[in-house]
């Protein structure tokens, strides 16, 4: 009996900014976390806005690098592969577009 072995997954789109990403997305957290700090405290309003401002910031330029590498990577491929594989792959990039311009 033989046992196929499944060559490896190829690597998401994001995969050469991983670091720059996870690097970002801990600056975020620190953010959040600053946020709930500054309400247990009591602190101004105004300030408190601000900051959650600079966290949202941080993740809007989270979620374009992703998109940017998902439609130069996923969708690029998919598109030169044709068929439904292109079109499905157009929809989830659509989607995820319509989801960040709501959001």
């Amino acid at each position: 009996m033989s046992v196929e072995i499944a060559p490896p997954a190829p690597p998401h789109g994001y995969a050469a900014d991983k670091d720059a990403l996870l690097k970002r997305l801990r600056r975020a957290e620190g953010q959040v976390r600053g946020v709930a700090r500054m309400v247990d405290e009591d602190v101004y309003c105004i300030d408190i806005l601000t900051q959650v401002s600079a966290a949202t910031k941080a993740l809007e330029t989270v979620a374009l690098q992703l998109l940017e590498d998902h439609l130069a990577h996923c969708v690029a491929e998919a598109s030169a592969q044709g068929g439904p594989v292109a079109q499905e792959k157009l929809a989830e990039a659509s989607a995820a577009i319509a989801r960040l311009v709501r959001s």
